[in-house]
């Protein structure tokens, strides 16, 4: 679906979507979750963009779901906007490109949420992320109670989620939520640096590699493990293995193409 709240532009290989809803903080309503899902399944199909980069318009990343348009909703309804939430990330988690967050501000509640569903994360070094749910007597509805101790560790985590408390991006850093901190100005150049170093390998290989590390966290080590040689063994019967291996022989730069 088209959204005015979501702008996506692609060139040379990387896509870059931007959250566009600034003078909300990029809050979280239900036309966005549902353009965020649509996007990155569309672009998941486009044989363009090898590598996408997701930021927000302004001074957020996302400052959380839409409290103006939650307010009223019962039970059922609140279900149902978790449920939106959780498809809309999903279809980042499962998009079988490597996917990038710019963490520009704020990245609280449901853009923590949305952030941790990118496989990378790089901040600002004005970026504030948290799970500040509980200070509204409300879960984390998008994947938080999940993710963050994923990153984190179950300790760390119950702490942020149990106190609401946000961090700023050099503790984010340290304790995993995100991968690099970089000043305000450096932020895009540093995300479109790292995607362009990953697009030039083959996409199928990231995939498989997307793939396995994302099994990692759902299946026991001996199933992951098992997977792990599966894939191994698919790379080679690909083109783009057979590419990078006589490249890698005559000393020069591969070119993959993604069979």
């Amino acid at each position: 679906m088209a959204s005015e709240f979501l702008k996506t532009e692609i060139s040379d290989g990387v896509a870059v979507v931007t959250l566009n809803r600034p003078e909300a903080l990029n809050a979280l309503n239900s036309e966005l979750l549902a353009a965020i899902g649509e996007t990155f399944t569309e672009l998941g199909n486009d044989d363009n963009a090898r590598v996408i980069i997701l930021t927000g318009e302004g001074k957020a990343f996302a400052a959380g779901a839409d409290i103006a348009e939650m307010v009223e909703y019962n039970a059922a309804q609140g279900k149902a906007y978790s449920e939106l939430g959780m498809k809309a990330f999903r279809a980042i988690i499962e998009c079988p490109k490597p996917v990038i967050a710019a963490v520009n501000g704020f990245a609280l509640g449901g853009g923590c949420e949305l952030a941790m569903s990118c496989d990378i994360r790089i901040a600002s070094v004005k970026a504030k992320l948290g799970q500040p749910e509980i200070t509204l007597a409300v879960t984390p509805g998008f994947g938080g109670t999940q993710k963050l101790p994923r990153l984190v560790g179950p300790a760390i985590a119950k702490e942020l989620l149990f106190t609401g408390r946000m961090v700023k991006a050099d503790e984010a850093k340290e304790i995993g939520l995100v991968n690099k901190v970089v000043e305000p100005e450096e932020l895009m150049n540093t995300a479109m640096e790292m995607a362009n170093k990953i697009k030039a390998f083959s996409p199928l290989t990231l995939k498989y590699v997307k793939d396995a590390v994302n099994q990692s966290t759902e299946v026991s080590q001996t199933a992951g493990e098992t997977y792990e040689s599966d894939i191994f063994g698919v790379c080679f019967s690909t083109e783009d293995l057979k590419e990078g291996m006589t490249a890698f022989l005559e000393k020069r730069k591969p070119e993959f193409k993604g069979k």
